[in-house]
C-alpha cells in the first residue's frame, strides 16, 4: 500500500510551500518506504509515499495524464483487483496505457467516467485526483473503508492525508480535542464514530463516500450503501454462491509482483482464505504458500478459556498448516516487548487503540514484513456472517446499545466528575447508537427477529468492523506490510447482507452458511471449531507490567491523564482483582489488563501528541 497527502489553497501560492508538503509526506514514510513523489501547482499540491507491489517501474506517483488541454493528477493508496478487466474496457474505448499499474487504470477510469468510475471498482482504495482545468479536487474511499483518508479545512486551505499524523504535520492543524473528540476516546474508543476525526474540525471520508472540493466548498456524496431486498436463493445455492464469491475474492487478491503470504490462526475464516490461496498457488506452480501466526510467551501455561476465546490457536494452526501443506512460521511475542510496543501502536494509529491487541499486531507485522510484502487476512467474516458471541446472546440482543460497549457505564465511573459533566457519556453513546440504528436499510414485512438481526449485522459492519480494519491498516502499514481482506469484497458483503438470519445460522451454528459453503474445502473439525478471535496474551506478567506502568502514571503529578480521570477510582480498580477476572470492557478481547493498558495508551497519546483539551 501507500500513503497520500495533499493541500489545496485558493489564496497561498503552493509552489512556495514544498517544505510543508514534504513534512506531511514524511510522516507517512512507513506506509511507503520504497519511493516518494510530489506534484505542486499554485493552487494544489499532492504527495505520495509508495510501497511497491505491482509494476515497480511504471507505478510512480503522483501520476499525471493529459487529455487535450486538461491535466489530471492522482495520488492513490490501494489496490484494484479488477484492473485487468477495466484496462481492457478502457482500451476498447480508445485509451492507451503506458504502464501495467492499477494507478493508471484508476486515473484513466476517472477521466472516462468521472465519479461514476467508483461503481466499477473492485478493490480497496483512498485516492485524490486534481483536475487542473476545472480546479477541482476529488477524494474517494472504498466501500467498506479498508483504506483510511482524513481531511480538514482551515481558512482557504483544504488538507488531506492517509493518517491523522499527516494533517498534524501542517502548522494550521493543531492537536485540539473538544468534548466530542474526548467522548470518542474515553467512551466510544476504540470503535470511533464513522467520519469522526477525533481532533477538532478534522473529519474522515466515510466508507462508500467521495468528496468534491472546489471554490464553492466541500461536497460530500455517498456512492455505495447496503440495500435490503428479498433473498431468493435456496440453502444449497446460497452456500455455493458464498463459496464462489470468497474463492474469487481470494484469488484476485493474490496478484502482486512481490512475495505474498497469508495470516493463519487456525480458525474458520483465515483457514478458508489460506485454503483458496494454496489451491491457486498449486495451479500456478508456485509451490506451497507461506503462512504466519502469532503467539505469546507463557500462553501455553496460562491460557484460560472463556466465552469469547474458547480454545488456544496453536494446535489448530498446526492442523491447518499440515492439512494444506503450507510453510508456516510462528511469531512469538514476549511480555516486555509487548508492553514497550504500546507506545508504537499509539503512534501508528495516532490514537489510543486496542492496547496489546494493537501492539502485538504491530510486532507481528514487523516480523512478517521481513519475508513478505503482501498478506491476506481473515478479518471481517464475523461481522458479515454474524460470528461474534453477541449475535447469539439474548442480553446483548435486547440491549439498546452497541453490544461491544455495554460496559460504557463502568468506564464512565473511572472519569473525573468534570469530564463526565462535559462529555455526558451516557447521552453521547445513546445518540450514536440511535443514529446508527436509524441508518439501517429495512426490509418491509420482515419479522421482528430477522429485523433485529439485520440491525445487529449493520451495526457490526458499519461501527465495529472499522475498528478492526483501522487496526489492521495502521499496525501493518507501520511496518510497511500490505494486508488484504477478502471478506471485504463488496460483492460478497452485498450478497451476504440479504441472506436471512435463519439461513446464516443454519445447522445450529454461528456462521453456519459459511461453514456449509466450505464443507469440501476444510477438514470437518476445523469447520466446526468455535469462534476464537485474534489471540491475546494470558501471561500474568503482562497484567503486572501494565498495572505497574499505570500506577507510576497515577503517581506522576505531571501526567495529563490525571485531569481526565477519577484517580482514586482508577487506582482502586488497578489494585483490585477486577483486571484479572473482570469481563471484557470493550469488544470480546479487552479485559481488565487491556483496560489498564488502554489508560496507559491515553497517557502516551496526551503526552506525545501534546493534546490540547478545549
Amino acid at each position: 500500500m501507500c500513503g497520500i497527502a495533499g493541500w489545496v489553497d485558493w489564496e497561498i501560492d503552493l509552489t512556495l510551500e514544498r517544505p510543508t508538503l514534504e513534512a506531511m509526506s514524511k510522516t507517512l514514510s512507513c506506509r511507503g518506504p520504497d519511493a516518494a513523489g510530489t506534484w505542486v501547482s499554485p493552487r494544489a499540491a499532492l504527495a505520495h509515499r509508495r510501497l511497491i507491489v505491482i509494476d515497480p517501474e511504471g507505478g510512480y506517483q503522483p501520476m499525471i495524464r493529459q487529455d487535450g488541454n486538461n491535466i489530471y493528477i492522482i495520488t492513490y493508496n490501494g489496490e484494484l483487483y479488477n484492473a485487468p478487466e477495466l484496462r481492457q474496457e478502457l482500451k476498447a474505448r480508445g485509451h492507451a496505457f503506458r504502464s501495467h499499474s492499477d494507478t493508471e487504470v484508476l486515473l484513466v477510469a476517472f477521466m472516462e467516467w468521472g465519479t461514476g468510475c467508483l461503481e466499477r471498482l473492485n478493490g480497496i482504495f483512498a485516492f485524490a485526483i486534481w483536475d487542473e482545468a476545472s480546479q477541482k479536487l476529488f477524494l474517494a474511499r472504498d466501500r467498506l473503508g479498508v483504506k483510511p483518508l482524513f481531511y480538514a479545512r482551515r481558512g482557504s486551505a483544504f488538507l488531506f492525508g492517509s493518517e491523522l499524523k499527516s494533517l498534524l504535520a501542517h502548522p494550521l492543524v493543531q492537536p485540539e480535542v473538544d468534548a466530542g473528540g474526548l467522548a470518542e476516546v474515553l467512551i466510544m474508543g476504540p470503535a470511533r464514530t464513522p467520519g469522526h476525526g477525533v481532533f477538532r474540525d478534522v473529519a474522515e471520508v466515510k466508507p462508500g463516500h467521495y468528496i468534491m472540493y472546489d471554490r464553492n466548498g466541500v461536497h460530500d456524496y455517498r456512492y455505495w450503501a447496503l440495500e435490503s431486498k428479498p433473498h431468493e436463493d435456496d440453502l444449497d445455492t446460497t452456500a455455493a454462491k458464498v463459496r464462489e464469491l470468497l474463492r474469487d475474492a481470494v484469488e484476485r487478491q493474490l496478484v502482486a509482483d512481490v512475495p505474498v503470504c497469508t495470516l493463519l490462526s487456525g480458525g474458520l475464516d483465515s483457514s478458508a482464505v489460506t485454503a483458496f490461496a494454496a489451491g491457486a498457488f498449486q495451479r500456478a506452480g508456485l509451490g506451497p504458500p507461506h503462512t504466519y501466526s502469532v503467539d505469546y510467551a507463557g500462553n501455553d501455561l496460562h491460557f484460560q478459556p472463556s466465552e469469547f476465546q474458547p480454545n488456544s490457536d496453536s494446535p489448530w494452526v498446526r492442523r491447518v498448516s499440515s492439512f494444506l501443506g503450507t510453510r508456516h512460521r510462528i511469531v512469538m511475542i514476549d511480555t516486555p516487548e509487548l508492553v514497550e510496543a504500546l507506545a508504537a501502536a499509539v503512534r501508528a494509529r495516532d490514537l489510543p487503540g486496542m492496547a496489546d491487541v494493537d501492539a502485538s499486531l504491530y510486532l507481528f507485522s514487523r516480523e512478517v514484513k521481513k519475508e513478505a510484502t503482501v498478506a491476506l487476512s481473515g478479518e471481517c467474516a464475523d461481522e458479515i456472517f454474524g460470528g461474534y458471541p453477541w449475535f447469539h446472546n439474548q442480553e446483548a440482543l435486547a440491549a439498546a446499545t452497541f453490544p461491544w460497549a455495554r460496559m460504557a457505564g463502568q468506564r464512565a465511573r473511572l472519569l473525573s466528575p468534570d469530564v463526565v459533566a462535559w462529555i455526558k457519556p451516557g447521552e453521547y453513546v445513546a445518540e450514536r447508537y440511535s443514529e446508527a440504528v436509524a441508518e439501517v436499510p429495512r426490509l418491509p414485512g420482515e419479522d421482528p427477529r430477522e429485523a433485529r438481526m439485520r440491525e445487529m449485522v449493520y451495526l457490526n459492519i458499519t461501527r465495529f468492523m472499522p475498528t478492526l480494519l483501522d487496526r489492521k491498516d495502521r499496525m501493518s502499514m507501520a511496518a510497511g506490510l500490505e494486508v488484504r481482506v477478502p471478506y471485504c469484497d463488496h460483492r460478497l458483503v452485498e450478497y451476504a447482507w440479504n441472506i436471512p438470519w435463519a439461513m446464516k445460522s443454519c445447522d445450529n451454528q454461528g456462521k453456519g452458511i459459511l461453514r456449509r459453503a466450505l464443507s469440501d474445502v476444510l477438514p470437518h473439525d476445523v469447520l466446526v471449531r468455535r469462534k476464537s478471535p485474534y489471540p491475546k496474551t494470558h501471561n500474568p506478567a503482562y497484567l503486572a507490567a501494565v498495572r505497574d506502568r499505570l500506577l507510576d502514571i497515577l503517581d506522576d503529578p505531571s501526567s495529563p491523564l490525571l485531569q481526565l480521570i477519577n484517580v482514586g477510582a482508577v487506582r482502586a480498580m488497578a489494585r483490585s482483582s477486577v483486571p484479572a477476572s473482570g469481563p471484557p470492557w470493550f469488544g470480546q478481547l479487552m479485559g481488565g489488563a487491556q483496560l489498564l493498558a488502554y489508560l496507559v495508551q491515553v497517557d502516551i497519546w496526551l503526552r506525545e501528541y501534546r493534546v490540547l483539551i478545549c
